[in-house]
């Protein structure tokens, strides 16, 4: 430390275990849906990867997944939670886009899960 000079520092992040909450959003609409899980499977991100082609877009021709690259949240996925037929029909309603490894996916999720816990968004499912 110097007279003058700003005091400076460096934080350590310390995990405490992991989790998941998805963030489905059509922001040009203000359609949004989040779930969270305790774990981080596969399955946790097949199940809802499910639910939104088959609900809310069940005759879209694609649905264009933009999310990080976790090792969960891959088309072999699907393949370990629903039978080969059902993850095939699936995986061909899905276009798939990674975020880079050091971007920020999480500006769009923490804009959308905050719209919906101040009560200024709706939520549709």
């Amino acid at each position: 430390m110097k007279p003058g000079v700003v005091e400076q520092g460096d934080r350590e992040y310390k995990r405490e275990g992991t989790s998941s909450i998805f963030m489905f959003t059509e922001p040009l609409t203000g359609w949004r849906y989040a779930e969270a899980f305790e774990h981080r499977t596969r399955k946790d991100w097949a199940h809802p990867v499910k639910w939104i082609l088959d609900n809310p877009y069940p005759n879209a021709e694609k649905v264009v997944l933009v999310m990080d690259n976790l090792n969960t949240q891959v088309i072999w996925s699907l393949y370990e939670t629903v039978p080969p037929e059902e993850a095939f029909r699936l995986s061909q309603g899905l276009e798939i886009h990674y975020t880079p490894k050091h971007g920020s996916w999480l500006d769009i999720a923490e804009i959308e899960l905050s719209a919906l816990t101040c009560g200024t968004g709706s939520r549709q499912s």
